[in-house]
């Protein structure tokens, strides 16, 4: 019970940042195609250093044979997500926007600063497995999902600092390399303001929509829940009936690290390359924000079941 109260509260604590956005708008300090330079800050600057800084820890097999566990949870999370979306997408009727919600979540800016305050900054680490699963596949799959090009963006992936840092990461933690303290305070605190930096972006894309508005739309629910309830009821099932339990002797604690990034809403990365290609930035903002107000409690409600059965 306990996990889930400091859960709730973390989530708060970034819905108020949010919140904060939006008061920037409405208060006439800022118009919300400002965010857009933000959302440009947080997708090449922030996220990259998220993934590098949070592979600067001490290489030891333990970690490693926990790290191989997460990527495993990340990997089968995110099989089922495109797996499940595509099964359903005629009869859904889903647009990109909408899959993209479903399929990628906040495991950057809202997992990092939940994990480190809920279970200790040393499981951060188990989430950079989700963290680099779903990079992966949002500068491939989502990327052409959002765009429907996606034979014309293999050098763009490429040459994307997001993939270009998970390859810097992983060399360093592979290598046992520690970056000289200036450069890793620098990282470290772009890394920092990647969960408030997004947050702000949402705030001030939905500072221009009436909430009133926001909240009689229908469809957003259906999606938040799919995204909050349906999928993690079926990532719980799997990680507590696959006998994944006994692979790792902090395995309850790294799959709910795991459980964690899948149950978590609609990622914030969507609205902003939604605004970068020219797409429904505000129909992504508008399920981001529900999404982020409903986790509060299906969040700590996953977290609840979750224990109840391991």
């Amino acid at each position: 019970m306990e996990l889930s109260i400091l859960l709730a509260e973390q989530i708060v604590a970034l819905f108020l940042m949010m919140a904060a956005g939006y008061v920037l708008v409405k208060s006439g300090l800022f118009e919300s195609k400002d965010s857009k330079v933000l959302s440009n800050i947080v997708v090449y600057v922030c996220s990259p250093c998220v993934v590098v800084n949070s592979f600067q820890i001490t290489l030891t097999k333990d970690k490693i044979m926990g790290l191989l566990l997460a990527a495993a949870g990340a990997v089968i999370i995110h099989v089922l997500l495109v797996g499940g979306t595509r099964l359903v997408q005629k009869p859904l009727n889903l647009n990109p926007i909408e899959k993209m919600s479903v399929i990628y979540s906040n495991s950057g800016n809202l997992i990092v600063p939940l994990v480190s305050s809920v279970l200790g900054q040393e499981w951060v680490f188990y989430s950079t497995a989700y963290m680099v699963v779903q990079t992966l596949l949002l500068w491939t799959h989502g990327i052409g999902v959002i765009d429907r090009e996606p034979q014309k963006n293999y050098k763009k992936i490429l040459l994307n600092p997001n993939i270009i840092a998970i390859f810097i990461g992983v060399l360093l933690f592979a290598g046992g390399v520690r970056l000289p303290v200036p450069i890793r305070d620098c990282i470290g605190g772009f890394a920092d303001m990647i969960g408030p930096a997004s947050m702000l972006v949402i705030g001030m894309i939905i500072g221009n929509i009436d909430l009133k508005w926001v909240f009689r739309q229908k469809r957003p629910y259906f999606i938040c829940f799919i995204r909050l309830i349906a999928f993690p009821l079926i990532f719980i099932a799997v990680f507590c009936f696959a006998g994944m339990q006994g692979l790792h002797k902090d395995a309850e604690y790294i799959l709910l690290v795991v459980l964690l990034a899948g149950s978590a809403p609609a990622a914030a990365m969507v609205t902003q390359l939604a605004q970068i290609y020219n797409k429904d930035a505000m129909y992504a903002s508008v399920i981001n924000v529900m999404s982020i107000i409903f986790c509060i409690v299906t969040m700590p409600a996953m977290t609840l079941l979750y224990e109840f059965l391991v």
